[in-house]
């Protein structure tokens, strides 16, 4: 049985996609940015990425999953001279729980203000 999420609090898709899918024992989320529920965008990478992870996470538990239960994650950055300062927020996040990862710099994302996207792989025992 394959569900699909449209997450309240979420930034509605720019695109026709959802905000995560489960079928069986396995969660899709897909790309979270830095926007805020108000529709703001910070200026700082930082923030963007505490934005964009908690998406991640009301996505995961809508879904039925938690930080524990992600395998595999990817981060899209625009400056990946800025790895250094979001590494102590993935570590908090995460902690023992460390997933796969690929964190690769893109030349840009949907909107030009936003400066990181994550998408995360999640399975539930």
């Amino acid at each position: 049985m394959i569900q699909r999420f449209m997450v309240p609090g979420q930034m509605p898709p720019v695109s026709h996609y959802c905000h995560a899918v489960r079928a069986g024992n396995q969660i899709w989320v897909s790309g979270a940015v830095g926007v805020k529920p108000d529709g703001t965008i910070p200026e700082g990478t930082v923030e963007q990425f505490d934005v964009a992870l908690a998406a991640v996470d009301a996505c995961l538990r809508h879904a039925g999953a938690g930080a524990e239960h992600v395998v595999k994650v990817n981060i899209y950055m625009t400056d990946i001279g800025e790895r250094a300062a979001i590494n102590p927020r993935r570590v908090a996040y995460f902690g023992e729980h460390r997933p796969a990862s690929t964190l690769v710099e893109v030349s840009a994302l949907v909107d030009p203000r936003m400066k990181v996207e994550i998408e995360a792989v999640a399975v539930i025992d």
